[in-house]
């Protein structure tokens, strides 16, 4: 089920922010100017904080990143997959922008 989350102007492109959507943490991100959103869990599993939405927007073989803002960690931004281990993956969420608002699948 879509969930609004935020308008598309409340992220800055290049930047990436926190709604509680559902009683969860999710971190919002927006590489660019372009109407193009990823979401995934807000919590570093490797530290168990919520700071993803603060870490940074990075590119690695063609695909966006994430690295966690604590120990710079990398999770893919299409899906939450974990550069360094892949067993502390990360759930990735559907995202759609419509009419400037950002819609969240959770």
């Amino acid at each position: 089920m879509m969930k609004l989350a935020c308008q598309l102007n409340d992220i800055l492109p290049g930047t990436g922010v926190c709604a509680l959507i559902e009683g969860r943490q999710i971190a919002l991100f927006r590489p660019s100017a372009a109407a193009e959103v990823f979401a995934i869990d807000n919590r570093d599993p490797f530290f168990a904080a919520n700071v993803l939405s603060r870490g940074l927007i990075c590119e690695h073989d063609g695909e966006l990143w994430v690295a966690s803002p604590l120990k710079k960690q990398r999770f893919r931004l299409s899906d939450g997959h974990c550069f360094e281990n892949p067993a502390m993956s990360i759930a990735a969420y559907a995202v759609e922008v419509r009419d400037q608002q950002v819609w969240v699948a959770v």
